[in-house]
């Protein structure tokens, strides 16, 4: 091997060793859940507030993240800072909420400092700690043990397995919770309606489709020419044929164009109603865009497909080329 690649291999054994020592903190961690942890999820279940977390330093971090966990699977959560609590934050914390405090000693100058405040309060507290003996573990209604043997950091100084295991339990929490509460896939989409999984779910036909200038319609009886005038001027791939009511009577496309003056040279300046497809597939506005989306996928594959309200009159068009844009992929 050359010294480069013993370097590499090195490497690799370090990040290798790191994770796996983290995978085995986190398995026994798994094998010491007990009771603590239903009491915990039944606090949070109960909770008439938010969930209110709080840490410092590295624990800090991931009781952000764990806030941020729990109120996108549906349950209200913030959180404080401690150092700023004993400074008048605390008045974010009132009775009805759940405080689920992160500290792997559970003995942090700025979380003691707020302890008393809590009890007075009697807001119940979910301790995420590697210590019950601590201020932290005894002020807990419910401890969920996140200890550690020791921190992969080889000088067991840098918060790195304990912090690994906080996030771990913080997410079986939620995970837990959200399960018991029956949150669907809908509800997460509503809490996240600029995410993919939102817009699969929430967007519909009506919210991409094309109106106004962007939406090409003709009458039956106009000349073919007129009908490509009026897809060329909407930017589009299709015109859907009209009656006087704006009723659907059909679709022309671009290749059903070119596809009539392939059969006569002067089809141009004749009516255009011996080449509409009369039995184009339709959708409704408020039909959902994913759905949409398979249909026009096909097989067979649609370009262009009309939208109708419920007396059948052209109230859009959706694109496929649109579709794929929104990002419901």
């Amino acid at each position: 091997m050359t010294p480069q690649t013993l370097e590499q291999h090195e490497v690799l054994a370090f990040g290798r060793e790191t994770i796996l020592q983290e995978a085995q903190a986190l398995v026994a961690m798994a094998e010491r859940l007990d009771d603590a942890f239903v009491r915990a999820v039944d606090l949070v279940l109960a909770c008439q507030g938010r969930v209110v977390t709080t840490g410092m330093g590295k624990s800090g971090a991931v009781a952000r993240k764990i806030a941020g966990t729990l109120a996108s699977t549906g349950t209200p959560a913030l959180f404080l800072h401690p150092a700023e609590g004993v400074h008048g934050d605390l008045g974010m914390i009132t009775m009805g909420d759940v405080l689920l405090a992160v500290s792997n000693s559970g003995d942090t100058e700025e979380l003691n400092a707020i302890l008393p405040a809590i009890a007075r309060i009697e807001v119940p507290i979910i301790a995420l700690t590697g210590r019950a003996d601590s201020p932290l573990g005894r002020a807990a209604a419910a401890l969920l043990d996140t200890g550690v043997e020791r921190e992969v950091c080889p000088y067991n100084l840098a918060p790195t397995s304990s912090t690994t295991a906080q996030i771990a339990m913080g997410d079986a929490l939620a995970i837990a919770v959200m399960r018991r509460r029956k949150f669907t896939s809908a509800d997460y989409a509503k809490l996240h309606p600029r995410g993919a999984l939102g817009r699969r779910l929430l967007l519909t036909v009506a919210d991409v489709m094309r109106t106004g200038d962007a939406l090409a319609t003709v009458t039956q009886d106009v000349p073919l020419k007129d009908v490509l005038f009026a897809i060329t001027r909407a930017h589009a791939g299709a015109a859907a044929v009209v009656d006087a009511e704006r009723r659907l009577l059909g679709l022309m496309t671009d290749g059903d164009i070119r596809r009539a003056l392939l059969a006569d040279e002067d089809a141009l300046h004749k009516p255009c109603r011996a080449h509409i497809n009369v039995t184009p597939r339709r959708v409704v506005p408020d039909s959902l865009a994913a759905e949409t989306l398979q249909i026009m996928q096909g097989p067979p594959q649609i370009g262009e497909m009309p939208v109708v309200d419920s007396e059948g009159r052209v109230i859009g068009m959706l694109n496929l080329k649109d579709l794929l844009q929104a990002g419901i992929v």
